[in-house]
């Protein structure tokens, strides 16, 4: 495992996690851990021995968003928040959703502002059955960025969003999960099991099919049918060419386990 001061990593059968740490102020951002988790999310975009991303935190609290002691107007400069999306957040949601691997995300407590729209920009995301969501933003005259606009929007529909964000009231995980926001709630105790278990799932599986899986579902929100028909023949021509289908193939006529290599 290395470590810094506010954010873990650990590479373990082909599982890089990644563990937001600073549980003393409810693992709120700062530049630092940005800086360091858009590095590790670049690591994971580069390194082929890394096939599956989990995120998560430590302590109680998955991430409470800003640290706002970082962003306080009464320190007397003005406070720029739209170039700390440009330089910050939006990055790292552009690298979770553009990385042609799985990220999943382990919520395991509260995930307010930002904190919850980075979760929710994760492609499977498990919830401890105690963990809230908090569009937060609302609370202190603010708009919701790091995506949840977008996500909340497609996801839940108009009258859901705007009442998440404008209301601020916390979502349960259930309720997430009822809602088709995040995968599923699971037990406290077992949150880390179960997302481990998905992530080494996944990370043995056919990594560049599940990448260009990724892709269809994500550009399957701006296409229309005819254009994604066509799309979805593209990605399979390569698939098809694939190592990965090759031996998956074979696995499956000799009834044996396939050895994908993300290749």
């Amino acid at each position: 495992m290395t470590t810094s001061e506010t954010v873990l990593a650990a590479l373990d059968d082909g599982v890089l996690t990644l563990t937001l740490n600073r549980p003393d102020k409810l693992n709120a951002f700062t530049d630092d851990m940005h800086r360091i988790l858009r590095a590790q999310m670049e690591r994971a975009r580069d390194d082929r021995a890394i096939r599956t991303v989990l995120l998560t935190g430590a302590g109680r609290a998955f991430c409470a968003g800003q640290d706002l002691g970082d962003r306080d107007p009464r320190k007397g400069a003005r406070v720029d928040l739209g170039r700390t999306l440009d330089t910050s957040y939006n990055p790292l949601l552009r690298l979770i959703r553009s990385l042609e691997k799985p990220v999943i995300c382990a919520v395991n407590g509260v995930a307010a502002g930002a904190g919850a729209n980075v979760a929710f920009a994760c492609d499977i995301v498990l919830a401890a059955k105690s963990a809230r969501f908090i569009q937060a933003f609302s609370k202190i005259g603010l708009v919701p960025d790091a995506g949840g606009s977008w996500t909340l929007t497609r996801i839940l529909g108009e009258p859901r969003a705007k009442a998440l964000t404008m209301t601020a009231e916390p979502l349960a995980a259930q309720t997430a999960a009822d809602w088709g926001l995040i995968w599923k709630a699971v037990d406290d105790d077992a949150l880390m099991d179960e997302a481990t278990a998905l992530a080494r799932k996944l990370a043995g599986g056919a990594t560049l099919g599940l990448g260009m899986t990724k892709r269809l579902i994500q550009e399957a929100q701006d296409n229309d049918f005819d254009a994604h028909l066509d799309r979805e023949r593209d990605l399979q021509r390569q698939a098809g060419e694939s190592a990965d289908y090759a031996e998956g193939v074979a696995a499956f006529l000799d009834k044996r386990p396939p050895n994908f290599r993300g290749a």
